[in-house]
């Protein structure tokens, strides 16, 4: 392992009254892809700025190597007094060179002479990525970086990433995005850092696993009040099982939708019984919206019904915005009609965040000053209730504008999910909020008995959510796909290869045989595998045990090289396993 060129000692913090962290040890090596994960308020984004220099710490030592150069991406950047965006991407003594920013703008696409004070939100974080990969970093600090991005950006970004030479650190709300880039982790939790030679798509895993150490050691103390608090915070056991099911029903909702769908992909639902017909809730037929020369949407049939969760994707100016306009009934179309249910009730969250005066406690937001909120018609005490949004029940009496941005996104979403309606609409909803959130806001959306209308360039989120996506691709063209994000771009794929899948398909297999019970093979790895992923969970134990001496990598280099390899090879073995066990255990359950 190649020796850190950035590390912190016993580094730690003041914030208000007392320390936000303290006696944090990290390292970031000169090609270390990390994921920096924790929940909102744990201070990740202070925690950036202390790496970057920006800020300084109130104890602790930070080590860099010289001439090491540490670029920061915020998540807000502050283009106060600069005309055009270029005026901001070029300002300061570090400016990059003019060449490597417009070589960059142009592959983001963002005209650089665009006036600063009335660039959208996009086109002022595309600015920011301008600024900052232009400016040839050895360490690059990543807050949030694809908060405001269409598809496209962010694919480019992670492109782009994946090229990159030196090291980054990242701050992510989008899995996919940490899953694909990320080969370590930093976990800052409760005030504590710990280190995984894991990328973010071990997290759950390796998380699950503290956990359940921390649960034995206070167990040995009798000090079992501390883990339950610790497993209030994530759950990370029930919520896979609760995952897993829900998982399962999206799938079930899939199929279902699919074969309403016809082999063109026109969504023409049979309408045969009057059961079907009670079930539309909006129906499109023939529509079209042009603005100027340009068509939007181009003949598109839809309809949606009860229970639909439907997904809207595409790049930014694709029309994403005006479909979903046309949908809830904002905007008409220029020709064709849309009809919707006269009983639609519907709440919008838009990604404006409309929030709330931030003199207001959040216990004005829910409960007008009170102690109880109405919640779809039972009554709940406020402290009860913001515990199921993840809040600590003593933030009641804390003013909105005291919290962050995730948490008055999170306090928005508690406040709108309390309403009755049977039409829920959210435009780009997972801007702002930290993980655990995400997988709050994936449950409340499974449990939700309405229509759910989601923009969002989430591509996890939608995956995890949606039954039926729009596709849009900016010609008019409107794609309407039975799943989520991965099942469009399946659709998307090059023609040849969607031709030679055909070709396959042209001579049709045998019908099989209805089975009654596993197979030799099945029903030996259905009762062999859980004892195989107990081993697996040991060995990786061991090995990060002994990976835990922070001296090690100096006195053993080839060693931590092999521990480093053995979990990582034992984490894909594990993954495989229980990917396997959990598709053999839906099979015993089909076949009763």
């Amino acid at each position: 392992m190649a020796a850190p060129i950035l590390a912190y000692e016993d580094l730690g913090l003041i914030q208000g009254a007392g320390w936000l962290f303290r006696h944090l040890n990290f390292y970031v090596g000169p090609r270390d892809r990390l994921a920096l994960i924790g929940r909102n308020g744990a201070g990740k984004t202070t925690l950036l700025k202390l790496i970057a220099g920006t800020i300084d710490a109130d104890e602790g030592r930070r080590t860099i190597v010289p001439g090491t150069r540490v670029i920061l991406l915020e998540q807000d950047p502050n283009l106060a007094g600069f005309a055009t965006l270029g005026d901001y991407v070029m300002s300061g003594s570090d400016a990059p060179e003019h060449f490597e920013a417009d070589a960059i703008a142009d592959q983001l696409g963002i005209d650089l002479s665009r006036d600063a004070a009335t660039a959208s939100g996009g086109e002022r974080r595309r600015a920011a990525i301008v600024r900052a990969l232009a400016q040839d970093p050895d360490v690059l600090l990543l807050d949030e970086p694809t908060n405001h991005l269409d598809i496209g950006a962010i694919e480019w970004l992670e492109e782009w990433l994946g090229r990159f030479r030196g090291a980054f650190v990242v701050i992510s709300h989008d899995r996919t995005f940490l899953t694909r880039l990320t080969k370590q982790t930093l976990w800052l939790d409760r005030g504590n850092m710990r280190r995984a030679e894991v990328g973010f798509g071990g997290f759950d895993s390796w998380t699950e696993q503290v956990y359940a150490e921390e649960q034995r050691a206070a167990e040995k103390l009798d000090a079992k009040l501390k883990i339950e608090e610790h497993w209030l915070h994530r759950g990370v056991t029930g919520r896979r099982r609760r995952n897993q099911g829900r998982l399962s029903k999206l799938k079930e909702m899939r199929a279902v939708r699919a074969a309403m769908i016809g082999p063109q992909g026109a969504a023409a639902l049979a309408m045969g019984s009057d059961d079907n017909k009670t079930k539309v809730v909006i129906d499109m037929e023939h529509v079209t919206k042009s603005y100027g020369d340009r068509t939007i949407i181009r003949d598109l049939t839809f309809r949606v019904t009860r229970g639909d969760r439907i997904g809207i994707v595409g790049r930014n100016g694709a029309g994403k915005t005006t479909l979903l306009r046309l949908l809830t009934g904002e905007l008409a179309p220029d020709s064709g009609t849309v009809k919707l249910a006269k009983t639609l009730d519907g709440i919008v969250i838009d990604q404006q965040r409309k929030l709330m005066a931030p003199d207001k406690t959040v216990r004005d937001v829910l409960a007008d000053g009170g102690d109880w909120i109405d919640v779809l018609g039972a009554k709940k005490h406020i402290h009860g209730y913001l515990k199921e949004f993840l809040f600590d029940p003593s933030l009641a009496e804390a003013k909105v504008g005291s919290l962050s941005g995730g948490e008055r996104s999170r306090l928005l979403l508690a406040r709108e999910f309390a309403r009755h309606s049977n039409l829920l609409v959210l435009d780009e909803p997972t801007n702002d909020l930290d993980l655990e959130t995400l997988d709050l806001l994936q449950e409340v959306i499974a449990d939700y008995e309405g229509t759910v209308l989601i923009v969002s360039h989430d591509r996890d989120f939608l995956d995890r959510t949606v039954t039926v996506t729009l596709g849009l691709d900016g010609s008019g063209k409107v794609d309407v796909v039975a799943g989520g994000y991965e099942d469009w771009e399946r659709k998307r794929a090059p023609v040849v290869e969607r031709k030679v899948a055909k070709a396959a398909a042209v001579a049709p297999a045998p019908p099989a045989q209805a089975r009654t019970k596993l197979t030799y093979k099945d029903q030996r790895d259905f009762d062999q595998l859980p004892k195989r992923i107990e081993e697996l969970d040991a060995a990786i134990a061991r090995d990060e045990a002994l990976l835990a001496d922070p001296a090690l990598y100096v006195r053993d280099p080839a060693q931590f090289d092999r521990l480093m390899k053995a979990i990582a090879a034992a984490r894909d073995e594990k993954d495989s396993a229980e990917l396997r066990w959990l598709e053999l255990a839906e099979m015993v359950e089909t076949l009763g």
